[in-house]
């Protein structure tokens, strides 16, 4: 690991001793202060940059899942994992996220098997790491904080709180009992992106995705707001993230799917980062490897539009 990365930090008001002014910005989690919340997540103290650029690796299915091949696990899938983080670093991201993205058709409680068996791929390539990291087990928020307190990850993404009604079934995170856990387990430090639709998925009760972030942001449920569109590699409008932007200014909001090389630069001038899988891959499919030129590419595009 990197020992330049900045760790995150959790600055707290403390009885006093260090007050800090209500304009300031915060490492973590979101704290209260006289009553009040500080107002945003550094992202550039976590990242080294505004609109930080979070490249995903996609892991293979793992043990338990529908697709697993046993003769794949754990060489093949830590090779592949690690090809792709060397090819997202090679290529200029910002910042990784590893998710199980192969164990579809996903769970919303997953066994011990795949927090385990995600912790033990990450802790392989843990040394070739040299970006900030984050982790994502769908749909389940318990395992991805518990996950990302083993692994010492610098955020996790996932669903904090809502009811969605997906093509899985519905999803329905209670955000008060996630966020207990988090306390319990000590992850306060963590912060938490979240989705605020996540693909697959539509929120119940009718409320636009503005509605329900200013709710969430009352309520302290997240750090980031994800916004995603119907499916994974595909864009939300750029009026639904300005929307979501418009409600919440005092929480980063990110785009979740579809960033391209052609839609980046305008995205670029609403959202205060960006989390891309699939256009990076070789041919533009998911399932594929990251094309380390086309990581490139992107990357090119989005420091022109970061100037």
């Amino acid at each position: 690991m990197n020992p330049g990365i900045p760790k995150v930090l959790i600055i707290r008001w403390r009885g006093g001793r260090f007050p800090l002014p209500k304009s300031s910005v915060y490492i973590g989690a979101r704290p209260f202060f006289h009553g009040e919340f500080l107002e945003m997540l550094d992202l550039e103290r976590i990242f080294g940059t505004i609109k930080p650029i979070i490249g995903m690796v996609h892991l293979a299915p793992l043990p338990a899942s529908p697709f697993f091949n046993p003769a794949d696990y754990p060489e093949k899938i830590v090779h592949r994992a690690l090809s792709d983080v060397r090819a997202l670093q090679r290529g200029g991201i910002d910042g990784i996220l590893f998710s199980n993205e192969g164990d579809r058709p996903y769970s919303f409680k997953v066994g011990p098997e795949t927090v385990s068996s995600m912790a033990f791929v990450i802790g392989r390539v843990f040394d070739e790491i040299e970006v900030p990291f984050g982790v994502d087990v769908i749909w389940d928020p318990y395992a991805t904080i518990g996950l990302a307190k083993a692994v010492g990850a610098n955020f996790a993404r996932t669903i904090v709180s809502g009811s969605f009604a997906s093509d899985l079934g519905i999803i329905d995170v209670k955000g008060g009992e996630v966020l207990r856990y988090r306390k319990r387990l000590g992850a306060e430090d963590i912060p938490l992106f979240a989705y605020i639709n996540p693909e697959f998925g539509v929120p119940l009760g009718g409320r636009d995705v503005a509605t329900i972030a200013k709710g969430l942001s009352f309520l302290s449920v997240a750090d980031v707001f994800c916004v995603s569109g119907p499916r994974t590699g595909t864009p939300p409008t750029v009026d639904d993230i300005r929307s979501v932007k418009e409600a919440v200014p005092d929480v980063p909001v990110f785009l979740n799917t579809g960033a391209n090389k052609e839609n980046i630069t305008s995205f670029l001038e609403v959202v205060d980062g960006v989390i891309v899988g699939t256009s990076l891959k070789k041919g533009g499919i998911t399932w594929n490897p990251v094309d380390e030129a086309r990581v490139k590419e992107f990357m090119e595009v989005v420091r022109r539009a970061r100037r």
